[in-house]
């Protein structure tokens, strides 16, 4: 009988952070594809489009008339998920019906007044901006709210609603399930070791090297062990912080140079707009000391096999457990071998 290959045969990988497993079934990515495929994104955008709702000037749906920016732009969502003032009195439970009335806000960050410049398009020193007003934007929110969420949908095949590149913040009165989940598996392995699950992941992840994408000098990219999407990837620091807004400022240069890097490889994968949902994972604003958190970023990118085939969340996945075809070593390979400088800049 032949030697279990992990680059060839079905096995599972538990996922440390979340205490879920995945099924990885490499010789699936061999399979032909007569599936669907998404329509490229237009190739150039204008610098502005005077019908878009966040370009700087323009009205937005509700009729607030955006200011003229020549910077970053931050604002109130005009249809947030979160209000701040939901009724806190007159729900009623029991075992099999549960609900709890949810308080919070939601926030539209424009990264920048150029309408065709996503992220990796910007200048470090733009990205950087962008990172002080992550850093300010938390600071605030978090005197008020439990959790804030800082985060990005890019791209329509990700739900993005406006093509201006833009990212959101929302925050709420509770602890979602997924930083619940997090936050749950680094109690235990605080409580357990004395250290910090994610700084002892990223040693780990160093010293195998197969998993990682690219280092700076505070920051690393990696792909998961246990991803789930097929270029799915983490930046991590290598240093210990809980927060975004408690970097400083040689930190933060890095991480917008990290930013740039990552974003950048994911348009030359495929030489398109690459499509992801990221957000960065800072630790509960609940009044505890989270001495096991450790400040984090996930990507979660579709695209699987070209700029028109993405992944779908179906049968098996939906129904039993997460499944993947492409290793995580394979993804990571395929990203470490790219280039810094985006393929529209090449001659």
């Amino acid at each position: 009988m032949a030697e279990f290959d992990v680059s060839s045969h079905p096995h599972r990988r538990f996922n440390a952070l979340t205490g879920e497993w995945i099924l990885i079934s490499p010789h699936r990515a061999k399979r032909p594809w007569l599936g669907q495929t998404e329509k490229l994104p237009d190739a150039v955008k204008p610098t502005y489009d005077p019908k878009c709702y966040l370009c700087p000037g323009n009205t937005r749906v509700n009729g607030d008339h955006n200011p003229v920016y020549t910077d970053n732009y931050v604002f109130t969502n005009d249809f947030a998920a979160l209000m701040p003032d939901t009724p806190k009195d007159g729900v009623k439970n029991d075992d099999l019906f549960k609900m709890q009335p949810a308080r919070g806000t939601a926030r539209v960050i424009c990264f920048s007044p150029d309408h065709s410049k996503t992220l990796p398009l910007l200048e470090q020193k733009e990205i950087r901006r962008v990172v002080d007003l992550w850093g300010s934007q938390f600071a605030e929110l978090k005197q008020q709210y439990t959790y804030v969420q800082l985060f990005e949908n890019k791209g329509a095949v990700m739900g993005c609603s406006n093509p201006h590149p833009h990212g959101q913040i929302w925050a709420c009165d509770f602890i979602p399930e997924e930083i619940s989940k997090e936050l749950n598996e680094q109690r235990k392995y605080f409580a357990s070791h004395g250290t910090k699950l994610l700084e002892d992941y990223l040693k780990a992840e160093l010293q195998k090297k197969e998993r990682i994408v690219f280092e700076t000098e505070h920051w690393v990219c990696l792909v998961p062990f246990w991803a789930f999407w097929p270029f799915e990837t983490m930046l991590l620091p290598k240093f210990s912080v809980q927060t975004i807004d408690e970097l400083n400022d040689a930190q933060r240069d890095d991480l917008a140079l990290a930013i740039k890097m990552i974003t950048t490889r994911y348009d030359n994968l495929f030489e398109t707009s690459f499509p992801y949902a990221m957000g960065w994972h800072n630790a509960p604003s609940d009044g505890e000391e989270h001495g096991e958190w450790q400040l984090h970023a996930h990507y979660y990118p579709p695209l699987l096999r070209s700029a028109t085939v993405k992944k779908f969340v179906a049968g098996f996945e939906l129904l039993a457990e997460r499944q993947r075809d492409l290793t995580a070593e394979q993804a990571a390979a395929r990203l470490r071998d790219l280039s810094d400088v985006h393929y529209s800049k090449k001659q």
